[in-house]
């Protein structure tokens, strides 16, 4: 036996143990939320958080000491950040701009507003929460990070609740997509600032760096675009790409991470800009998302939710005013997206019962929000508690979605009934 616990503290048998646990316990957590008619991904983070001190961590502090041990933590850090930038340029790949042409005017009023209100909010709550919780980070780089984060929507989580309800094809899941895609594009060009300032040490760098960004993404979208097709080899760019035009893309997602995490900016909006620029075909885009998606969800993802878990400590949050200040914040996060959204769609003509379900999908802010929380986290952004608050938002912003659906449906049906009996002699 002690042959065997020696041979498991080798650093291959210990990533393996790892490994085994975080997928299985992902899988479990995440199947188990599907079965309540939860995205799989909310119990896939559930799982995350329990791994870590706020639960297996209070329970068994030497067995997780054991298994995750602090030096194995930048390992699989490093090892999520590739899963990242494969779900990053797939998001990308899921951005189909045939759902902006034909919802552009309405699209780009719902989510501006939509990105404007809960921005606003996020920094005023920063006033409040900087001096006390965040004190070590400058007021400025923190108050644009809370507003940035407080707009995201989690457009895969998104589009995937719109299939499960058979709602892709509706008037409502067209705009739900097209003001998802233009908010999570802005979303990110605005977190790219907020990186490129955090990261420097003055403003000249910050400006080259934003210049720089400026030029990469016009050249992305103006010159590499119309000609990518060739460059990956895909010999008939609307077939499903085969397995050299795979590694192709794969080549070019990782070189345009590596071009923006050069720039100051981060690797995951170089992933995200290379997913957006690939060939425009469905077919194209939904092979290439389908053989990625499988195993970066199945086998990568879950490292990044693991680590995530371990950052989360829910013991960091040990007084009333801590647990008071998280519900003040799900609270603001609710009222600036769902609010936001639903009054501008509201001015768009559209009815207050679908203006709400659209507040309601905007609302969702999933893996993506976690996604960003880390950038913060690792750039000293966001401390601890914060950090945890805003896991915590992401989780409750998410889960309600379905609820809040269900009742929204369920008061619709109910008034289409009252006015159906209404009309019959």
């Amino acid at each position: 036996m002690d042959v065997l616990i020696q041979n498991l503290r080798s650093p291959v048998a210990l990533l393996l143990l790892q490994f085994l646990i975080i997928i299985v316990a992902t899988r479990a957590l995440g199947s188990l939320f599907a079965r309540f008619g939860q995205p799989a991904v909310i119990g896939e983070i559930t799982a995350g958080i329990l791994l870590g001190p706020s639960l297996l961590g209070w329970l068994w502090p030497e067995g997780v000491q054991f298994v995750f041990p602090d030096k194995s933590t930048d390992i699989l850090k490093l090892i999520s950040q590739i899963g990242v930038c494969v779900f990053m340029f797939v998001v990308g790949l899921e951005l189909d701009p045939a759902h902006l042409r034909k919802q552009a005017r309405s699209a780009l009023w719902i989510s501006n507003v939509g990105i404007i209100v809960p921005f606003g909010l996020g920094v005023g709550v920063a006033f409040w929460l900087q001096p006390a919780f965040a004190a070590g980070t400058p007021f400025l780089t923190f108050a644009l990070f809370m507003g940035t984060a407080m707009s995201i929507t989690a457009f895969p989580v998104l589009v995937r609740i719109l299939k499960d309800r058979g709602l892709m094809k509706t008037a409502l899941g067209s705009l739900a997509i097209a003001c998802a895609a233009v908010g999570d594009a802005t979303a990110w060009a605005m977190l790219a600032v907020v990186v490129a300032i955090a990261r420097a040490s003055s403003l000249t760098p910050t400006l080259v760096n934003l210049g720089l960004v400026v030029v990469f993404v016009t050249v992305m979208l103006l010159v590499v675009r119309p000609h990518l097709s060739r460059w990956l080899g895909a010999t008939d760019p609307d077939a499903a790409p085969g397995r050299r035009v795979l590694a192709n893309g794969l080549i070019f997602m990782t070189l345009s991470a590596l071009l923006t995490e050069l720039m100051g900016i981060h690797a995951l909006f170089g992933a995200f800009l290379a997913g957006v620029v690939m060939p425009p075909s469905q077919n194209f885009r939904h092979g290439m998302t389908l053989q990625l998606e499988n195993f970066s969800s199945a086998f990568l993802l879950p490292l990044f939710f693991a680590v995530s878990g371990l950052r989360t400590n829910l013991g960091a949050l040990n007084d009333v005013t801590s647990w008071l200040v998280c519900a003040g914040i799900i609270g603001v996060a609710m009222l600036g997206k769902m609010g936001g959204t639903m009054t501008a769609a509201r001015c768009t003509g559209m009815n207050w019962t679908d203006s709400l379900a659209l507040g309601t999908l905007m609302n969702t802010r999933g893996l993506v929000e976690l996604v960003v929380l880390n950038i913060g986290y690792d750039l000293g952004i966001l401390p601890q508690q914060i950090f945890t608050m805003m896991v915590l938002m992401a989780l409750a912003t998410t889960f309600m979605t379905g609820p809040l659906l269900n009742l929204i449906e369920h008061r619709k049906r109910a008034a289409e009934g009252r006015v159906s009996e209404l009309a019959s002699p």
